[in-house]
């Protein structure tokens, strides 16, 4: 099954994606609203509300304003080994805030202060379920499921000091969508990150260090993990502050994150206001 968060003139919508058709899930804003049911998944399989068309769809992050957005550092070996880096013995944390977040066709806006502005495509694990201290084993049945992501970062920012997170949750510089893929219906696939047409990152999305179940109760022995939290699980190498000479994000290039089985993000990259 496919969720989405649709905007509408009447405010955004969850929606369930039937083939070309949004199918609306009445009494629910968003996704993140509709996981806060304990019976999100039947509700959203049984809904059967007012249709719009895929086509043209003006979306909405797919989880707008999640309770925590936690992310992963030096996840993918190809990435580790191109900053220059030890593979890590314990995964590597930070955090986002909601107003970073972006729709999936939205445009991404170059800040002001920054002409160092990368691309990082991620896989998001959204959660569906509550849990303080989840083993391992039980960690699947704490996901909901899946989505594309873009951690997009100004790296001088990032770098100015040990700590990355003021490199990392720039306003409104996040793609998140297109959808959530339950987790019944993805299982991997290549995650590829393009630049006006341009492949930079392309991996699978399990050759990483720590899997996501492995996330889920790290993450959970920390902090409590709710409905609608995300982790962003890292990015491949690939990224333009690696490469000799280094690349960075001009306006109006477009950029294209695309996961097999969870679909594509499209932004534009344009001037901030």
């Amino acid at each position: 099954m496919k969720l989405l968060t649709l905007r509408t003139s009447e405010g955004t919508k969850a929606v369930r994606q039937d083939g070309d058709t949004l199918t609306e899930i009445d009494g629910f804003s968003d996704v993140g609203a509709l996981l806060k049911e304990a019976a999100w998944e039947s509700i959203a399989q049984a809904a059967s509300g007012a249709t719009h068309p895929l086509e043209g769809a003006d979306l909405e992050a797919v989880v707008p304003f999640p309770g925590k957005i936690i992310c992963v550092g030096h996840n993918y070996r190809n990435h580790i080994k191109e900053m220059g880096r030890e593979v890590p013995e314990y995964p590597t944390l930070f955090a986002k805030y909601q107003e970073s977040l972006i729709g999936p066709n939205d445009d991404l806006a170059l800040p002001q202060e920054s002409d160092t502005v990368d691309w990082e495509s991620e896989l998001a694990v959204v959660i569906g379920k509550k849990g303080r201290r989840i083993s391992e084993a039980d960690a699947a049945d704490h996901i909901a499921g899946y989505a594309v992501l873009n951690d997009v970062s100004m790296r001088d920012y990032q770098f100015r000091t040990i700590q990355w997170l003021q490199g990392k949750t720039w306003e409104k510089s996040t793609p998140f969508g297109p959808a959530l893929v339950t987790k019944d219906e993805f299982s991997g696939g290549l995650m590829t990150t393009a630049v006006d047409g341009e492949v930079q990152q392309q991996t699978p999305t399990n050759d990483v260090v720590f899997t996501p179940e492995f996330l889920v109760s790290y993450i959970s022995t920390i902090i409590t993990l709710n409905p609608g939290d995300v982790i962003a699980t890292g990015t491949p190498g690939g990224v333009g502050h690696a490469q000799d000479p280094k690349r960075y994000l001009q306006e109006g290039q477009l950029l294209v994150t695309t996961i097999e089985g969870l679909g594509q993000l499209n932004n534009r990259v344009v001037k901030e206001s």
